[in-house]
C-alpha cells in the first residue's frame, strides 16, 4: 500500500501537516517514505528515503517522534517480494554429503524495467561455486529447478546464498534481492521449506546530506477478540451513564476523567465517543461530561477552553458526526476562495504590491487600494459563509442538535447570564470546528491538496474573522489587530446572526420533519463511496488488444458496488458485496498504468468475473481499494491468492501460467486499509482500546506502588471514590472484568477464537 501527500511548490524546507491512519498485516516488516521533485513535463526525481523497520518501531511502543535524515536510494537496498525454496541435505545414512537447493518459484519481485516488469533469474553461491537458472519474464516467475554442492564440513561458516537479478541485454544486471542459509544450523533439521523475504546487499553509507524528514510514528499491535469478550466491559461503561439519568455519580466515566493525561486525552475520547455511538447512549455520554465540567468551572469565561476529557470527547464528536454537515456548509466558500485566488491582505505591514497585481494601464495599486479591495472581498466570503451557516439549521444533523441542546441547558442552569450559554456552544462549533476546517481544508477531507501561500493566507484572514463571532466579542480583537476593523460591520452583524442559528439550532425536536436529517445524519455502520471510473468487465473472456476501459459513474453502498454511464442513469449493473472475493491491484504493464484495481467476485471459482477499475492517482487508487476491503471485511468465502496479471493470449501475464483456473501466484492483502473519517464505527475494536487503556493505568498504579506507596493509595482512595455502587464493588467489578480480558487475550491461540488482528500505523509528517 502506498499514498503520496500534497506538492508543497518552490520551496526547500516544506511543511505538510498530513496524518495517516494505515492498517497493515501483522507480517510487515519495513516502512519506507520517499520524497519526490515532482516535475510537470518528466519523470518524478527521488531527493531521498527514510525507512523504518517494525523492529525499530516495536522498540519505541509510546512512538517515534523527531528529524530522521534522508539516505540516498541504493538499487541493491530496494528490494521487495519473497521466494519459495528447499534447502535439504543428501547422503548415505546420518551422514550428508550433498547440499541440494531447489528454487521453485518467486512473488512481488520489484519492478526494475521501464515497462513495469522484470526478467529475474537466480544466482545459487556455495563454497566458491555458483549455477544460475533460466531467465524468466515475470514478477512472479516459477523456475522449479534444483542445484546441487558438494558438502564441505571443513568450513567453520558455511553459507549457501540465493540472489535474484534482473537480467539486461544492454546494460549491467540489477539486483532484486538475495537470502543467506546456514547450512550448519541445517544439519539437524536435514531439510527446510518455505517462503522466505529477499533482503538487500550490504547496505553503503551515503556521504553528504539530503536533508531530514519530521516525522511522527506509532505502531500499535493489538488483537481484537469476540465481541462476547467485551460485553461485561461495555455494560459497565453503560451502568455509569445509566447512574447519571438516575441522579447518581457516574462513577467509571468520573474515573476515566480523573485519570487521562494530555498525552492520551484526545485517543481516549476518540474511542469513547464512537463505543458510545455504537451502543446509542452518546447523547447521554456527553451530557455527563458537560455535567461534570461545568462542577469544576468556576469562572465562566473559561467554560470549555480547556482541552480536557469533555472539550476533546465533544469535539470528536462532531469530526465523526458532523463531517458530512460541514463539507455541505462550508464546501461552496472554500472552492470559490480556492477558484478565485484572489490577493487578500488587511495588515499593513504584510502588504506586497507586487502580489496585488495592477489596477490598469500598467499602474500598480497602492497600499490603501489593497486593503480596501481585501476588504470588500473578506465581506462577500463571511456575508456568504453567515447565510449559509444560517441556513444549515435546517439540515444539521438531529444528534448534534439533541447535543447542543444540551449543552445549551446545562450551561444555562450553571450560569445564568445568557451569555454564556451562547459562548459554550460557540467554543466548540466555530472555535474547535468551523474554523480549523477553514484554516486547513484538506486534514478536514473539503480539499484533496492543500493551499497555496496567497489561498492560505485569506483562509486565514476568514477563520479570524469566525473566531471573532465566535468569542462574541469584537472589541478585544480590534484592540490586538486594529487593522481587522474594516470587517467589524459585518462581524457585528454576524454575531446577531449566530445567537439566531443557536437559538435554532437548540430549539430543535423529535417531532420536527426529519425528511433532510435524514439525508444529513450520521451513518453509522455504512459505507459510501461514489465518483466516475474508467471500467471493464470480463467474464471467461480474453483481454481485448484495444483499450477496453469506458467511463462509468461507480457508486459502493452498504450492500453493493453499482456502476452505469451517467450518474443518475436508470440502467445499472451490481455486484453484491457479499460475494466479493478479493480487490486487488492489478501489475502496471497489463494497461500502462500503475493505478488499476480488480475486483474478482463470484460464487466460486468456476463462475468467477473480474471487474477492472482505472483510477485517476494513486491516492484514489487507494482509497478505492480501502473502501472496499472493509465493506467485504466479514465476506467468508474470500480468495488467499490471486493473480496480480491479466490472462490473454491463452496464459496468465503475472506467471505465465497457461490455465485460466490455475491457483494465483500471488498472496492477496484484505487487511491492509487506509483509515478513512467515513468509516464505519468498530465498537470491538474501540473497546479493546478502552481496555489497553484501563489496563495500563492498574499497571501503572502498580508500578507507583512499588516505589510510591502514597501514589498508589491516592490512585485506589480515587477509584473507590468514583465506583461507589452500594449494590456491587465497584472496584472489584473492574478489576475482574480487566483479569477476564487480559487472561483471555494470554489463552486465545487459535486462529478461529480471532476476530482479526490489525497493526495500526499511525503517522504524522
Amino acid at each position: 500500500l502506498e499514498t503520496t501527500t500534497a506538492t508543497i511548490w518552490k520551496t526547500l524546507s516544506p511543511f505538510w501537516g498530513e496524518e495517516y491512519n494505515v492498517h497493515l498485516p501483522p507480517s510487515f516488516h519495513t516502512m519506507s517514505l520517499h520524497v519526490m521533485d515532482e516535475d510537470s513535463l518528466s519523470r518524478d526525481d527521488v531527493i531521498g528515503k527514510v525507512s523504518i523497520s517494525k523492529e525499530a518501531l516495536t522498540a519505541k511502543p509510546q512512538g517515534l517522534d523527531g528529524w530522521l535524515n534522508l539516505t540516498e536510494i541504493d538499487p541493491d537496498e530496494e528490494v521487495q517480494g519473497e521466494i519459495h525454496l528447499q534447502i535439504s541435505l543428501l547422503g548415505d545414512g546420518d551422514i550428508p554429503c550433498k547440499l541440494r537447493c531447489r528454487v521453485l518459484e518467486a512473488r512481488d519481485l520489484a519492478k526494475k524495467d521501464r515497462n513495469g516488469a522484470s526478467d529475474p533469474f537466480v544466482r545459487v553461491r556455495y563454497n566458491g561455486k555458483s549455477h544460475e537458472s533460466v531467465v524468466k519474464k515475470s514478477c512472479y516467475p516459477r523456475w522449479n529447478e534444483s542445484f546441487e554442492f558438494e558438502l564441505d564440513e571443513t568450513l567453520a561458516d558455511s553459507l549457501l546464498s540465493v540472489e535474484v537479478w534482473d537480467w539486461d541485454l544492454v546494460s549491467k544486471n540489477d539486483f532484486l534481492g538475495k537470502v543467506l542459509f546456514n547450512i550448519n544450523r541445517l544439519q539437524s533439521a536435514q531439510q527446510e521449506e518455505g517462503w522466505f523475504r529477499l533482503g538487500p546487499d550490504k547496505p553503503k553509507h551515503s556521504q553528504g546530506t539530503l536533508g531530514s524528514l519530521r516525522l511522527q510514528l506509532r505502531l500499535r499491535d493489538e488483537t481484537v477478540l469476540l465481541s462476547s469478550h467485551y460485553q461485561p466491559l461495555t455494560e459497565l461503561l453503560r451502568q455509569s451513564v445509566g447512574t447519571h439519568l438516575n441522579g447518581n455519580r457516574p462513577d467509571l466515566i468520573m474515573l476515566i476523567d480523573e485519570t487521562t493525561t494530555s498525552e492520551n486525552r484526545q485517543e481516549v475520547a476518540n474511542n469513547l465517543v464512537k463505543l458510545f455511538l455504537g451502543q446509542g447512549l452518546i447523547k447521554e455520554f456527553l451530557d455527563v461530561l458537560f455535567k461534570l465540567e461545568l462542577e469544576k468551572t468556576t469562572e465562566p469565561n473559561t467554560i470549555f477552553r480547556s482541552n480536557s476529557l469533555a472539550s476533546k470527547s465533544m469535539e470528536s464528536f462532531l469530526k465523526v458526526a458532523g463531517m458530512q454537515y460541514l463539507h455541505r456548509l462550508l464546501g461552496p466558500i472554500i472552492n470559490r476562495i480556492f477558484e478565485e485566488k484572489k490577493y487578500v491582505e488587511l495588515d499593513p505591514n504584510k502588504v506586497e504590491l507586487k502580489e496585488a497585481g495592477c489596477t490598469g494601464l500598467h499602474r500598480l495599486h497602492t497600499e490603501a487600494d489593497v486593503i480596501q479591495q481585501s476588504s470588500s472581498l473578506l465581506q462577500s466570503y463571511l456575508s456568504e459563509l453567515l447565510t449559509a451557516i444560517l441556513q444549515s439549521a435546517s439540515y444539521c444533523p438531529l444528534l448534534l442538535c439533541q447535543a447542543f441542546q444540551q449543552l445549551y441547558h446545562r450551561v444555562q442552569a450553571r450560569f445564568p447570564d445568557p451569555e454564556y450559554r451562547f459562548i459554550a456552544v460557540t467554543s466548540f462549533l466555530c472555535l474547535r470546528f468551523i474554523s480549523p476546517a477553514i484554516m486547513s481544508p484538506k486534514l478536514f477531507h473539503l480539499r484533496d491538496k492543500h493551499a497555496d501561500a496567497r489561498t492560505s493566507r485569506t483562509l486565514l484572514l476568514l477563520a479570524k474573522a469566525v473566531q471573532t463571532i465566535g468569542n462574541l466579542d469584537t472589541l478585544v480583537c480590534c484592540s490586538k489587530e486594529p487593522w481587522m476593523v474594516p470587517l467589524q460591520p459585518t462581524i457585528q452583524q454576524g454575531i446577531a446572526q449566530l445567537k439566531d442559528f443557536i437559538i435554532r439550532l437548540v430549539s430543535c425536536h423529535d417531532s420536527e420533519d426529519l425528511g433532510i436529517q435524514t439525508r444529513m445524519s450520521l451513518q453509522c455502520g455504512t459505507m459510501e463511496k461514489e465518483g466516475f471510473l474508467f471500467l471493464h468487465k470480463t467474464k471467461d473472456k480474453c483481454m481485448p488488444m484495444t483499450s477496453p476501459f469506458k467511463k462509468y459513474y461507480v457508486t459502493l453502498s452498504k450492500d453493493t458496488l453499482s456502476y452505469s454511464r451517467t450518474q443518475h442513469s436508470k440502467k445499472r449493473s451490481f455486484i453484491s458485496l457479499p460475494k466479493i472475493r478479493a480487490v486487488e491491484k492489478v501489475e502496471e504493464k497489463c494497461f500502462g498504468s500503475a493505478n488499476v484495481m480488480q475486483i474478482i467476485s463470484g460464487e466460486d471459482f468456476c463462475q468467477q468475473e473480474t471487474l477492472y477499475l482505472d483510477c485517476k492517482s494513486v491516492n484514489e487508487l487507494n482509497q478505492w481499494l480501502s473502501a472496499l476491503r472493509k465493506a467485504c471485511s466479514h465476506n467468508t468465502n474470500t480468495m488467499s491468492s490471486y493473480h496480480p496479471g491479466i490472462y490473454k493470449a491463452d496464459r496468465w501475464s503475472c506467471c505465465h501460467q497457461k490455465e485460466k483456473t490455475d491457483p494465483g501466484c500471488d498472496k492477496t492483502r484484505h487487511g491492509v486499509t487506509l483509515q478513512e473519517w467515513y468509516d464505519p464505527l468498530d465498537p470491538d475494536l474501540e473497546a479493546q482500546l478502552i481496555y489497553r487503556h484501563l489496563s495500563s493505568l492498574f499497571t501503572f498504579s502498580s508500578l507507583l506502588y512499588s516505589n510510591h506507596g502514597s501514589w498508589f493509595l491516592y490512585l485506589i482512595s480515587r477509584i473507590c471514590f468514583c465506583l461507589t455502587d452500594p449494590k456491587v464493588d465497584g472496584v472489584t467489578r473492574l478489576f475482574e472484568i480487566l483479569q477476564d480480558l487480559q487472561d483471555t487475550h494470554a489463552a486465545v491461540e487459535e486462529k478461529e477464537r480471532l476476530k482479526n488482528k490489525n497493526v495500526f500505523l499511525e503517522l504524522q509528517t
